[in-house]
């Protein structure tokens, strides 16, 4: 198994307990013969203590479980070091795994994955949060869910089954709530959790739907489930447990909820 110990300092982080081989660095297990293979879409943007974390458990889930594929980092000109840590995680687990695609400023979610899909070889797309919002645990769940019903994209919730949110107060548990209440009222979606980023697509279906939306932001995920269900894609869903961030800090602010209100009227009123 590969695994590695962050150890922070003020200007960069060090990797220690790495294996020197370059064979067990890329953490060798079998692939699974069947062609398909995983890209997972990791946009970055001061998240340097949560990189290494993260990256050594997609790793650690898709060694065991045999399925090809690659991550892409996607990094907005982070000022904390972020991308010199992916530099570090590259050389640990090899460029064939970890392939680094930085942008020089933040530019938005949305275009993150356009600029992310263009240089992804999988045929499927997962698409996640870097700061351990979202565990890789789940992984083998979401490809075994869209191998059962062959659907075009997987979601994951937190409003069905085991799903649900850790670390949060009350207060935010019922805006959320609230929120996505609304939503399911004013757009039916088809789907439990419209505000989620933990998905898996098909990668043609992803690329037909990124070209279609133009929200930006935290929007930029409610319209995808929206026009996916527009154009007739199949969506399944499986539980996830969501998880507040460890390191760093909260990118949803005033300007985000905003941006939400004003998306979601914008997609009522044109779907």
């Amino acid at each position: 198994m590969c695994f590695g110990v962050a150890i922070l300092h003020s200007t960069h982080i060090r990797i220690n307990n790495i294996p020197t081989n370059m064979a067990s660095r890329k953490c060798s297990q079998q692939s699974r013969g069947d062609g398909d293979k995983y890209s997972v879409l990791l946009p970055t943007y001061n998240e340097r203590e949560n990189l290494p974390l993260i990256v050594w458990l997609l790793v650690k889930y898709f060694g065991e479980s045999g399925y090809n594929y690659e991550i892409i980092v996607i990094d907005d000109g982070s000022p904390d070091g972020t991308l010199e840590v992916a530099k570090q995680l590259q050389k640990i687990y090899g460029e064939d795994k970890i392939l680094l695609r930085p942008r020089e400023k933040k530019l938005g979610l949305g275009t993150a994955y356009i600029h992310g899909i263009k240089h992804a070889t999988g045929n499927f797309v997962f698409i996640m949060d870097a700061d351990l919002s979202h565990h890789p645990k789940f992984i083998p769940e979401f490809i075994e869910k869209q191998r059962e019903g062959r659907y075009d994209l997987v979601s994951g919730t937190r409003y069905i089954g085991d799903g649900g949110v850790y670390g949060w107060d009350l207060r935010r548990k019922l805006i959320s709530r609230g929120a996505n209440y609304v939503t399911q009222v004013l757009l039916r979606p088809g789907a439990s959790d419209l505000t989620g980023s933990f998905r898996l697509y098909k990668k043609e279906v992803l690329e037909s739907l990124v070209e279609r939306c133009v929200s930006k932001g935290y929007v930029f995920q409610m319209e995808m489930i929206v026009r996916a269900r527009q154009l007739n894609y199949t969506i399944g869903e499986v539980p996830i447990s969501f998880v507040d961030r460890v390191y760093g800090e909260s990118k949803l602010g005033g300007n985000e909820i905003v941006s939400f209100l004003k998306g979601l009227l914008t997609l009522f009123a044109t779907t």
